[in-house]
């Protein structure tokens, strides 16, 4: 009787099980946003400060291929960082893959707002489809070659 556990203590233990398992896939989404927001965010620090200097507006398609350019240099430079996905599941990448450049181009898109709001210059990268097309990028690269 003793050997036996009680069926509340296995309803305990699937259940903490499933939590763990809830809270482990939320920390590994989590882990891949923050990398990418931090590299849009240096690289739009890196525009903010010289928009002075390029005041001439480029055509948008000419724009949106440096991005993806600049998300695929990103994307490399944090595979030397960060070798290793923190995501290990090959369905949860693929997910990753298309959710967090939505988000992160979002939250760049927030970050625009405010600046406007503030009387700021915007930059391209402060528009969603230019941090998406720079974000996804970046999430391609990490896809295809991060272990």
């Amino acid at each position: 009787m003793g050997s036996n556990p009680t069926s509340s203590a296995i309803v305990r233990q699937r259940g903490g099980k499933a939590m763990e398992f809830i809270f482990e896939v939320f920390l590994q989404f989590f882990g891949e946003i923050l990398l990418q927001i931090f590299f849009e965010l240096f690289v739009e620090f890196g525009f903010h400060s010289l928009a002075d200097t390029v005041r001439k507006p480029r055509h948008p398609v000419l724009s949106a291929i440096g991005f993806i350019l600049l998300g695929a240099i990103a994307g490399g430079i944090s595979l030397w960082l960060f070798p290793t996905s923190v995501i290990k599941n090959p369905d949860f990448r693929m997910l990753n893959l298309f959710i967090t450049p939505v988000l992160v181009g979002g939250v760049m898109m927030l970050i625009g707002k405010i600046r406007s709001k503030k009387g700021q210059n915007l930059v391209r990268l402060d528009r969603f489809g230019y941090a998406f097309v720079f974000a996804f990028s970046m999430a391609l690269i990490r896809f295809i070659w991060a272990a």
